[in-house]
């Protein structure tokens, strides 16, 4: 689908964004706070993008958001929300990510999923990552950093283990 025929448009955040993304991450994520691989980053001061639906009011919500950072040759994608299923929005997003990380040079863009999110497998899986490792028992070391994280995950899966894929660039 081009971005003429889409519903949404996808653009970098900015500092302005600071504030609601800091809204949308308490209500999506338990907390600024993102734990990923040992290590807490503060979200909403991360780079990333989100999808804008086209026509909709500016107190509108967004229809994604994502957000990652860049350590040397290597992107982790941090965030990831589609507010709609289906209508490409993560994918869009996805695709914005991995041309930042292309433009600052990076050979690998990465994420971490945990071990209920079975949906999350499938989609970046469909999208080209692969799994390189699966970190056990990770979210119990997680939990020290932000005891937001429950115990019990999607479907009443036991959260305990950090998934790693990555797509090389």
């Amino acid at each position: 689908m081009d971005e003429t025929t889409r519903l949404f448009h996808i653009r970098p955040l900015n500092t302005q964004d600071r504030n609601w993304v800091a809204h949308f991450m308490d209500a999506h994520w338990g907390s600024t706070k993102i734990v990923s691989r040992g290590q807490a980053y503060y979200g909403h001061l991360l780079p990333g993008f989100t999808a804008e639906l086209n026509n909709a009011p500016d107190d509108a919500p967004p229809a994604g958001l994502v957000t990652y950072r860049i350590e040397g040759t290597e992107c982790e994608m941090m965030t990831l929300n589609s507010q709609e299923s289906g209508m490409g929005v993560g994918t869009a997003l996805i695709e914005a990510v991995k041309e930042a990380a292309q433009n600052a040079k990076c050979k690998r863009l990465w994420l971490i999923t945990t071990n209920d999110n079975l949906n999350a497998l499938k989609f970046y899986q469909k999208h080209g990552f692969v799994l390189v490792a699966v970190h056990r028992n990770a979210l119990a070391e997680a939990r020290k950093l932000k005891p937001q994280i429950p115990l019990m995950g999607l479907d009443n899966i036991p959260l305990r283990d950090e998934i790693e894929l990555e797509m090389m660039l």
